[in-house]
């Protein structure tokens, strides 16, 4: 035992500094685990084995897939976001744009199947036509969004909307996970530190009474590991508050915060991804923008036949069937096409109207414990393993060149 104890006192600098790196092994590996989930955001070496990428982004597809299934099933629904528009009032808001749109539709359609009519007609007679046409539009635009909020679902895809951003924009949805997770990845990282120290402090105690080559590798690969998975653990388990030891109590961290993430997570959805701009444009341009259209040609015939109604006979004869079936399309998709930019008026509108933000945040505090974990659990269990090996890695190698430093100074 004296002999220990002056071996200590000898080369105490160097048996502490056992602690010490095994505090670096647990920090260092976290940090560089938590940066392996997310960057590069692209692929960086020689495809297929050789180099990496972000887990996040390697799995966008997938991670926006289920970011957005807890946000369509649990959190908002397409009905639920239109019903909060005023059709009437979304026309009125619409108006004056959309009078200038009208103007050039008219013009460009009869110059184009009326041509000699239209220009041999009075200018007077041709603003009276115009006029017309622009009185009942906003009461044609406030009927078409009357039936999409009927039939919201066939005509409005939200998770394609969804999915489609964030795989389009991999650093937007590394933010979504950083975001709801940042105090986690801190405290990984931190936890290292503590968790590292512990552990190096039995690690320095068996160094010093054994002495084994194979000691300080062996303890750096448990740190590198241990102190990976217990950090990921406390994350999220247990879900409830428990008491251990009769001496603490722990919740997961992920669920304690979760007032403060549901604040932060559906501030970011609603500034982001379900914004009045995108809700727009995917119904006008998305997946299903064709049944949009179909929507406004019936409106149009709809509009045609009662403006017409008595002579309608007359202007298909005038005109031709097929070209008058053209003119209705042609009509419809020079809306379609004004649409989205007249649209714009209305985004201020609709931000205060639908509310994303404090619907988000009101549904995610009601979420039970699972399902709220759903939110950032898909960071960590794509390839879970790969971080938790690195650490162990990384920790094994230290380990090693710490044994061989030790060896070398205590001869």
């Amino acid at each position: 035992m004296s002999g220990i104890i002056d071996d200590f006192a000898q080369h105490w600098p160097l048996f502490v500094s056992i602690p010490i790196v095994a505090a670096l092994i647990g920090y260092g590996t976290k940090l560089i685990a938590i940066r392996m989930m997310f960057q590069p955001l692209e692929f960086i070496g020689v495809k297929p084995f050789l180099g990496w990428q972000g887990i996040v982004p390697k799995r966008a597809a997938r991670m926006a897939s289920i970011a957005c299934d807890t946000m369509t099933e649990q959190l908002i629904k397409p009905a639920e976001i239109m019903a909060r528009l005023d059709p009437e009032r979304i026309a009125k808001e619409i108006e004056k744009p959309m009078l200038a749109a009208v103007e050039d539709i008219v013009r460009d359609v009869a110059g184009h199947y009326q041509a000699g009519l239209w220009e041999s007609m009075p200018v007077r007679v041709q603003q009276l036509v115009i006029r017309r046409v622009q009185a009942e539009s906003p009461r044609m635009i406030a009927a078409v969004l009357d039936a999409i909020k009927e039939d919201v679902d066939n005509v409005f895809d939200l998770k394609d909307m969804v999915v489609t951003s964030l795989v389009k924009d991999k650093a937007l949805l590394n933010r979504i996970f950083q975001e709801a997770g940042r105090k986690e990845f801190q405290f990984i990282a931190r936890s290292g530190i503590v968790f590292g120290g512990l552990i190096g402090v039995i690690q320095m105690v068996v160094w010093v009474l054994f002495k084994q080559p194979l000691i300080m590798p062996l303890f750096g690969l448990f740190t590198g590991w241990f102190t990976d998975w217990l950090a990921l653990k406390m994350i999220f388990v247990p879900r409830q508050p428990k008491r251990y030891l009769g001496i603490f109590e722990w919740q997961g961290l992920f669920l304690k915060r979760r007032a403060e993430v549901s604040e932060s997570y559906g501030s970011l959805i609603a500034q982001e991804i379900i914004t009045p701009h995108n809700v727009i444009e995917a119904v006008l341009r998305g997946p299903l923008s064709d049944r949009v259209l179909g929507l406004i040609q019936r409106q149009i015939d709809a509009e045609l036949s009662q403006q017409t109604y008595g002579v309608k006979p007359l202007v298909v004869f005038a005109v031709g069937s097929r070209r008058y079936q053209d003119m209705k399309l042609s009509i419809s998709r020079n809306i379609m096409a004004r649409l989205p930019e007249t649209m714009r008026y209305i985004e201020h509108y609709a931000t205060d109207a639908m509310d994303i933000r404090n619907v988000l945040v009101e549904k995610m505090k009601e979420l039970e414990p699972e399902e709220f974990e759903g939110l950032l659990r898909p960071a960590f269990q794509q390839d879970e393993w790969i971080l938790i090996a690195t650490g162990a890695i990384l920790g094994f190698c230290i380990g090693e060149a710490q044994s061989l430093l030790l060896e070398h100074f205590t001869r």
